[in-house]
Parts: C-alpha cells; sequence; structure tokens
C-alpha cells in the first residue's frame, strides 16, 4: 500500500519562520484533518507539498505513480472557460487515450491476424480502464450534480458562477479524477447543509487519502479518522476525529506540564549544586552535574496561543416578546420568498435559523431590520429592545479607515479607550492602524465583533458569525453568547456552532417556517425519525398492494386447460403492454431531469439571495424570470412522471 511521507519539512519567510521538523505519513484510506489558528502556515504547508511554494528544508515523497488532487482557497479562472471545458480538461489524457484505442480498432480491422496490434490493443484497453475511462462520463456527471450544478450550466463560463459556485467547480475539479489522494482546503466553505453532507457521504466512501484544511469542527468529526495540529511551527498527529483529538489534546498538555515543572525543578536543583560545588571539594561532582546538563534533551513547552478575550456586557431588561413577526408575506424584486410566516421570539431564548441557500434566511433578517418592507403583515420589536447586528458581508465597517478609527470613530473613543479594546481583540502594537479593507477576512471579522461587543445590545441577529474565524476564535464565541443574558438569532451554517449556542431551530424553506424546540442534532434526529416513519408507511403499503392480488386470486375457481376451446386458443393475443423495464427506463430518464430542474432552481435561489446581485434590479428580474420558466419546466415533467407511473 502506498503513502505519502513528510520529513522534517521547513519554511521561513525571512526571520519569520513558518513551520520547521513536520514530520507525518498519510496512507490510503486515512482522511487527516489539518487543524490551527489562522496564520499559523495551513494553507502555505499545503502549497509547498503542491509545489506552488519551495519549502526550506526537508522531504516529500509520494508513492510511484500515484496522483494527488488538490482544492486550494484562492480560485482564477480564465475569462472564457466554461464549466464544461474545466471538468473535460481532468480528462484530457483519457479522452487522448480513447482516440488512440479508435484508432488501434480501425488498423485492426485492416490487420485482423496481427498479434502486435492485438497486444498494443489490450495495454492500452487495460490502462483505459485503470485510469476509469468507462466511467468517467457517468463519474463526471454524478459529482457535477451533487454539487448542484445542472446540464445547462456545463456551457456557461467560469466567470458567470458566484464565488461559492467556483468552490464547487474547483471542487469538483479536485474529486473528478477520483486521485489516489486529495488536499483539501477549507472544503465546506460557501456549501450549505444540503452540499455539506453530501460532501462529507462523498469523502467517507472515498478510498484514497485525504489532508484537509477545515475550521469545521462537526465537519472533521464526521469525516476525520486523525487530526494533525500545526501549533508554534510544529506539528503532533492525533488518533480519531476532532471530538478525540480535544481530549487527547488536553491530556497531552497536562501531562507535557507536569514533565515540564519537573525537568526545570531538577535543572534548577541542578545548578544550583553546580554553583555551590563547582570550586569546592566536590569540583569533580559539579562539573560531572554540568556534562549530564548539557546532555540533557530540554522538553519544549510552547506558549498558550493567544486567543480575544471578551463577554458582552449584563443585557438591558426588556419586553417579554422580543420579537413578533405576524403573517409576513413577500421577497425581494418581485420573487415571493414568505408566504403567511410567523413567529415570537421571547425574551432570553437562544435560536437558530438554517435552510438552504436561496431560501431567504438574509432576506428576513433585512426585513425585520427594517432595511427591506414585507408586502403584508406586521414585524414588531418589543419595548426596550435593542438590536446588534453581525452582517455577513461587514457592511458595517468602513473601508478606508484604520483599524483605530473605525473603533474611535464610532464609538467617541479616546486612542488610549480604543487602543484598550483593540488589546483584547488581538490588535496591538501598529496592527491598528492597518486599513479596513487591506484586512484578511477573519481580521475583518474580529472587528465586526468587536463592534457588536461595544454596542451593548439586548437583542443579536448574527449572520453567518463564524465565516473566517479559526477554531479558537469560535470557541471564544460560543463561551460569550453562552454567557450573554440576552436573547440571539443566529443564520449560520455552522453545525457544531449551532449545537453549542442555540436551543430551538427555525428551518426556513418552501416559503414556511418549521420549529423543532433543540438545537442542530435534535432537528436532523427528528427529521430522519420523520423519514424512517414515512419509508414505514410507504413500504407496508406496497406490501398490502402486493398481498391483495394473491388473495383475489384464491377466490378464483381454477380453469381447467383441457375446457379452453379451439377458438380461444387461435384468438389473437391482446396487445402487448410496454415492459416494465422500458417504463423504469423512461421514469429513470425523467427522474434525471427533474433533479437537474430542482438543481438550477437551487442555483437561481442562492444567486438571488446574494447581495451583490440583490442590488442590481435588471439581474433580479433576470434571475427572476429564469426561476419562473425553471419551474414552469418542472411542473412539466412532474407532470409527464406522474401520468407514466400510473400507467
Amino acid at each position: 500500500m502506498g503513502s505519502i511521507k513528510v520529513q522534517k519539512l521547513a519554511k521561513s519567510f525571512g526571520v519569520h519562520t513558518v513551520f520547521k521538523d513536520v514530520t507525518f505519513e498519510i496512507r490510503r484510506g486515512e482522511r487527516i484533518g489539518l487543524i490551527g489558528a489562522n496564520g499559523a502556515g495551513k494553507s502555505t504547508l499545503l502549497k509547498c507539498l503542491m509545489g506552488e511554494e519551495e519549502y526550506d528544508a526537508g522531504v516529500f515523497a509520494v508513492s510511484e505513480g500515484e496522483t494527488i488532487g488538490y482544492l486550494q482557497q484562492d480560485i482564477t479562472f480564465a475569462d472564457d472557460v466554461t464549466l464544461r471545458q474545466t471538468v473535460t480538461n481532468a480528462w484530457k489524457d483519457v479522452m487522448r487515450l480513447e482516440e488512440q484505442l479508435k484508432q488501434v480498432e480501425k488498423d485492426m480491422q485492416v490487420h485482423p491476424e496481427d498479434e502486435t496490434l492485438m497486444n498494443r490493443y489490450a495495454r492500452m484497453q487495460e490502462r483505459f480502464e485503470w485510469l476509469g475511462g468507462y466511467e468517467y462520463e457517468s463519474m463526471s456527471r454524478k459529482i457535477i450534480h451533487g454539487l448542484g450544478f445542472t446540464e445547462e450550466d456545463m456551457d456557461r463560463p467560469v466567470q458567470q458562477f458566484s464565488g461559492g459556485q467556483k468552490t464547487r467547480i474547483n471542487l469538483a475539479k479536485a474529486l473528478v479524477r477520483r486521485p489516489d489522494y486529495l488536499f483539501l482546503d477549507e472544503p465546506t466553505n460557501h456549501l450549505d447543509m444540503d452540499m455539506l453532507e453530501w460532501l462529507e457521504g462523498y469523502l467517507l466512501s472515498y478510498g484514497g487519502g485525504i489532508l484537509i484544511v477545515s475550521h469545521d469542527r462537526y465537519f472533521l468529526d464526521r469525516v476525520a479518522t486523525g487530526i494533525l495540529e500545526l501549533d508554534h511551527g510544529k506539528v503532533t498527529k492525533y488518533k480519531g476525529n476532532y471530538s478525540r483529538y480535544i481530549a487527547q489534546s488536553r491530556e497531552r498538555r497536562k501531562a507535557l506540564e507536569s514533565a515540564y515543572r519537573k525537568q526545570q525543578e531538577h535543572i534548577h536543583e541542578t545548578e544550583e549544586y553546580i554553583r555551590k560545588y563547582k570550586a569546592g571539594i566536590k569540583a569533580k561532582q559539579a562539573r560531572g552535574r554540568q556534562s549530564q546538563l548539557n546532555r540533557l534533551e530540554r522538553i519544549e513547552l510552547s506558549p498558550e496561543t493567544a486567543s480575544l478575550h471578551f463577554q458582552f456586557a449584563p443585557a438591558e431588561e426588556c419586553g417579554q416578546k422580543v420579537l413578533v413577526l405576524d403573517d409576513i408575506c413577500g421577497g425581494f424584486a418581485n420573487r415571493q420568498l414568505f408566504d403567511h410566516l410567523s413567529l415570537l421570539l421571547r425574551r432570553g431564548e437562544s435560536v437558530s435559523l438554517i435552510g438552504p441557500n436561496g431560501a431567504g434566511k438574509t432576506t428576513l433578517i433585512r426585513m425585520i431590520m427594517g432595511e427591506i418592507k414585507a408586502d403584508s403583515g406586521h414585524i414588531t420589536l418589543g419595548s426596550r429592545v435593542h438590536i446588534g447586528y453581525f452582517a455577513q458581508e461587514h457592511t458595517d465597517l468602513h473601508g478606508a479607515w484604520t483599524i483605530l478609527e473605525e473603533i474611535m470613530n464610532d464609538f467617541s473613543f479616546s486612542e488610549d479607550e480604543a487602543r484598550a479594546v483593540l488589546g483584547r481583540f488581538l490588535f496591538r502594537g501598529d496592527d491598528v492602524f492597518k486599513v479596513i479593507d487591506s484586512l484578511s477576512g477573519g481580521e475583518q471579522a474580529r472587528v465586526a465583533l468587536l463592534k457588536l461587543f461595544l454596542q451593548g445590545a439586548n437583542f443579536l441577529i448574527l449572520d453567518e458569525p463564524t465565516n473566517h474565524l479559526d477554531i479558537p476564535t469560535r470557541e471564544v464565541l460560543e463561551q460569550a453568547l453562552q454567557e450573554f443574558g440576552g436573547t440571539y438569532l443566529v443564520v449560520s451554517h455552522d453545525r457544531y456552532f449551532l449545537d453549542k449556542i442555540t436551543k430551538r431551530t427555525l428551518v426556513l424553506e418552501h416559503k414556511k417556517l418549521k420549529e423543532f424546540l433543540g438545537n442542530y442534532t435534535y432537528y436532523r434526529e427528528k427529521e430522519k425519525e420523520a423519514a424512517d416513519l414515512a419509508a414505514q408507511e410507504l413500504a407496508e403499503r406496497e406490501a398490502e398492494q402486493v398481498a391483495a392480488p394473491h388473495t383475489d386470486k384464491k377466490a378464483q375457481t381454477t380453469v381447467s386447460a383441457k375446457s379452453i376451446s379451439k377458438t380461444e386458443m387461435s384468438a389473437p393475443f391482446p396487445k402487448k403492454k410496454e415492459s416494465s423495464y422500458g417504463k423504469a427506463a423512461k421514469l429513470e430518464k425523467i427522474e434525471m431531469k427533474i433533479a437537474e430542474l430542482e438543481a438550477t432552481l437551487k442555483m437561481y435561489e442562492v444567486q438571488m439571495n446574494q447581495a451583490e446581485n440583490q442590488t442590481d434590479a435588471d439581474k433580479m428580474v433576470e434571475l427572476t424570470q429564469s426561476y419562473e420558466n425553471t419551474q414552469q419546466k418542472l411542473d412539466e415533467y412532474y407532470e409527464k412522471w406522474e401520468e407514466l407511473a400510473d400507467e
């Protein structure tokens, strides 16, 4: 069995050491999560392994003949390249071999007795099969459709797709050849929960080795068989998923601290002995102790990684009813997203709002904030309710200001006051003079969190607050929300985060709200129970339908073959019904078309929910028309399916 081996890999940028002595091995069948704080060097390590960055020292070895697929965060595509071309490019060698096979087949027809040609054809065919030549079209289709694209998307230029769709396209490029190993850098970014579950299922069935950089703890719990922690330039490997890593790392840290303390006590006692006796009668023993001390392998105890520290101020008392939605209808740009929506949030509740991309979650939040008006119904905030809003795109930040100006100007702070609070959010020294537009996504998220913290709100509305945050920062935010005495409504795809901080789940889909009195895991359990019950009831109905004809047959009188007349024997056969196979094939074709159209609808929903499109009236009209046309086609195919199924 092959493997990937990394030995004593090192990388520096100038005087800054990114990592050193990085050593690990990945075997086929292993799914390793690579974790660490933002800036620890995870993406740099992947780039070094893929040859996009040069490493300073060490060895990276891949077993001969084995391949690696790579999903990177920074995605660039040529302007005129279509989705079909992007996927096809991954199979260039296979398609070239296919053409060669066809040519050899023609040559064999001309020279049927040529054994050299026959042997060559056999070797080429064996390689073609090994490369996936007989299934590359179905494999490509499976992955493209699984990631939410349709046949109609195939000839669209990639540049026309959204950022989230481009991430999925790049993911398809990495998956489609089913390489021996996969390197995935934040593969869950921009994926909704349906897509996340599809990806988890796909990776769990994947036979090769996988290295995954991710901050998605739920994803790592589901997929990972091991964890690599990159901390202070060094890698530590743990067995099991993320939850097992947490328990193991705590025990390891505790044991390391104990060993470090004991060694430091020993060193201190030895140094005292040497100092006391180096010039006396026991000078020889002192020199021996010094020699031992020089040979001693020192235990290194890395300092705790710096993390931000904050907790929300005590929430101001407000009315029992914090938010009331009464019979809300409406949406955006002539597209109805909500049909008679009603909701009551009470003081102190912790609520999540989830649903597919494009369902209208952000639009609903904008209605609550008063940025968009509903077509009908009423939205009422309770008495003394003060909203604190965390926007997904950080629209409340001023791009041209420095971090220091952002806090001083918005909150009328002095420089000393601003620096004091900025330090708690890890902005120290000259960092405070960075311009907002120059910050990374994680840094902008920290500034937005700081502003939310300073607002003193008693009702928090958070739209994807964990985007761009590393795991330590997510944990700090979780703790702060758990200790927050007010009310909050959270839109998020971070399932681990939702499990930690919410006790009520709202699911927005098909223009309605469904409510579950528990966290995300509780909601999934209830959905599974409902699906299992529906499947059981369907199976019982089908069993009853199968049993009924047998009962009728028993009641019928058996007709003897001898009683059949010659006239009856010679009568023409009744018209033969279409075979069940033919009917099944037609149904399958219709079902595939339905799946494509449903995926297309989902794509349009995603696009219509994007902020850049929502501010473009012409674009929204175009998208709405496309959505309605697709919905009409989908209805037609559903009718065809029902007609055929009833025959």
